[in-house]
């Protein structure tokens, strides 16, 4: 008996039963006696480990295989009815043929096995932001993830009623198969298809396929926006809180900006930091005409590798109970997990993410093999450098009360950042909507020696959504622009950071993490204009007493140092910003040729 009357899941269970032809159907109802029922099942067939229950209450460790470890944007497809709208930084499939041949893969791959059904609420179950989907899986471990990663439950179902409006996806391990493997988006059919893999990112599919590529497009149809943003709260003494919502590209410090803490000078006065998403924000125009935001996920899937008390104090003690380990050491000594970069003291007796015998000994040697060639051959590291923490949003010090209403909170800022040395200043502000749109067009990133291939190389990923917008990235543009023209006067300021500006042997000038408040704090004051700025070619830059540097050995020279402008890199910058939108083709918003066209009027 399916606890659901609505005739169109009915209808598609039909087809999937058939098709999948499993022994037996579980629909996950989020009580806590199921789910510890499956994870005993999974310890017991060894897809999960658990830990030790007084260190680490309520948590497991899973390994994926070997060829499955992180997304894979070469098999990860968007199937638009037309060829046109998925644009030129996704890959397409036509959909008959991408359902035709999903489905030969995927048949008959449940038999043997049980088929979990997981209703699932992106957002707070009932809230007019919110959106359902149902996931099929035959992985416990991707049931207990969603159960962490958002709202799972029957009462998803009496909240979607008859409604069609919900997202089909369907996920099978099948045999791992890396030739094989495929996550497939239909936007026009809310339907994701994810086969061949075990990793997180490929099959919770209410992450980054639902919650950025599949309500992408959902956004552009409907009137709202799903960004890869981060989404802060900044309280001010004696102010009203200010929220912010910020997207970075990979390694620029967006979870750390998510859970920054006040630096002690901040601190002291009273200032306060709050969490509200650090990942993903669905923004809609709210009854009295400002942008407001909801974190649409129910917890964190961070990245271990170095995450310590120093670097990430926040998002380390989120992972201390009821959180799920993927691909990290097992410290058999205390049956615990570790990680390069949480501490100095790596296990004595471990196994790797591989389940090899892993040691101290091991870690040295890696740690010494850059310099030490006989060292290569012993040196390993223990952790995969992707592998990830699965954790409550709930267990984080610094969880705002508004991340669990669901109304949203006002946006005064949108920033963008990116990772350059030379190029952007500490901060600046865009000259108005369509030029912040600009900025966060051109956001980009520059290879360090740590990425493979040519150190400074300038990679682009317009808004931090590169891999995954759902549809063209011109049409993307577009819809930001259109959003301003709703928005009017009441549209947030839009800002860009860059914390990575480095001297000439390579050093990082700014000392970022909490620090980055200081900056935080201007933007803030700019938005109440209450601070002047300096007027530049690409925007306004603070004026260097206006950012606040007590308690800092940071001196006011350095400072105006990564304030700095300079317009013959920029005019560079703005033949590599030409060359880029080139692939955009007619479908680039003529505002943006304009932005770009007046940046250069402006460098002459």
């Amino acid at each position: 008996m399916r606890p659901t009357k609505n005739p169109t899941i009915n209808k598609w269970l039909d087809e999937m039963e058939a098709l999948m032809t499993p022994d037996k159907i579980v629909w996950i109802d989020g009580s806590e006696e199921q789910l510890e029922a499956l994870r005993a099942e999974a310890c017991a067939t060894g897809e999960m480990e658990k830990l030790n229950d007084e260190l680490l209450p309520d948590c497991y460790l899973h390994r994926t295989a070997e060829n499955d470890v992180a997304r894979v944007e070469d098999r990860t497809f968007i199937c638009s009815r037309k060829e046109e709208d998925c644009g030129p930084t996704n890959h397409w499939m036509e959909p008959q043929a991408a359902y035709e041949m999903l489905y030969d893969i995927a048949r008959g791959r449940y038999a043997g096995r049980t088929m979990y059904v997981i209703p699932y609420s992106m957002g707070p179950v009932g809230s007019e932001f919110s959106k359902a989907g149902i996931e099929l899986t035959d992985s416990i471990y991707v049931v207990l993830n969603m159960v962490i990663m958002t709202r799972v439950g029957f009462d998803v179902l009496e909240a979607l009623g008859d409604s069609n409006d919900w997202v089909r996806g369907l996920h099978a391990k099948c045999d791992i198969d890396k030739e094989k493997r495929y996550i497939a988006h239909f936007p026009e059919d809310n339907t994701i298809i994810s086969v061949n893999s075990g990793y997180g990112g490929n099959v919770l599919l209410g992450k980054k396929c639902f919650a950025l590529r599949i309500a992408s497009y959902q956004g552009k149809q409907e009137g709202w926006m799903a960004e890869h943003m981060l989404i802060l709260g900044i309280t001010r003494p004696g102010e009203e809180t200010k929220y912010v919502a910020a997207a970075f590209p990979s390694a620029c410090g967006k979870t750390n900006l998510a859970m920054l803490i006040p630096p002690k000078a901040f601190a002291d006065k009273g200032y306060k930091v709050e969490t509200i998403g650090d990942d993903i924000a669905w923004i809609r125009i709210g009854e009295d005409g400002r942008l407001y935001a909801i974190n649409p996920e129910n917890g964190f899937f961070g990245v271990a590798p170095g995450t310590n008390e120093n670097s990430n104090f926040n998002a380390l003690a989120s992972t201390k109970k009821g959180a799920i380990f993927t691909n990290v050491v097992h410290n058999l000594d205390n049956n615990t997990v570790w990680w390069e970069g949480l501490d100095k003291n790596p296990p004595e007796n471990a196994v790797d993410w591989l389940g090899r015998k892993w040691n101290a000994e091991i870690s040295k040697a890696n740690e010494e093999a850059e310099s030490d060639p006989a060292k290569k051959k012993l040196a390993r590291s223990g952790a995969h450098p992707n592998s990830r923490f699965t954790a409550p949003a709930e267990n984080c010090p610094c969880i705002s009360e508004k991340f669990k209403t669901g109304e949203g909170v006002p946006l005064s800022a949108i920033i963008f950042g990116g990772r350059r040395a030379k190029t952007a200043p500490l901060v600046y502000q865009s000259r108005d909507w369509n030029n912040g749109v600009f900025v966060g067009s051109i956001m980009a990133s520059e290879t360090t020696a740590a990425a493979a291939g040519a150190v400074g190389v300038v990679r682009r990923d317009p808004m931090a959504m590169l891999p995954f917008c759902g549809y063209h990235m011109g049409d993307y543009f577009g819809h930001w622009i259109e959003m301003g023209k709703k928005l009017g006067d009441k549209a947030p300021k839009i800002f860009n950071v860059n914390w990575f500006r480095t001297d000439d042997e390579g050093n990082f000038i700014w000392p970022g993490f909490g620090d980055n408040l200081r900056v935080l704090d201007w933007i803030v004051s700019r938005c109440d204009g209450t601070v002047d700025a300096d007027e530049t070619a690409i925007g306004y830059v603070p004026k260097a007493d206006d950012i606040d540097l007590e308690g800092l050995d940071f001196s006011k020279e350095q400072l105006e140092g990564i304030l700095e402008v300079d317009n013959a890199m920029w005019a560079s910058e703005a033949d590599g910003i030409e060359e880029f939108y080139k692939k955009f083709g007619d479908k680039l918003p003529e505002e943006l040729t304009n932005q770009l066209n007046n940046l250069k009027a402006r460098l002459k």
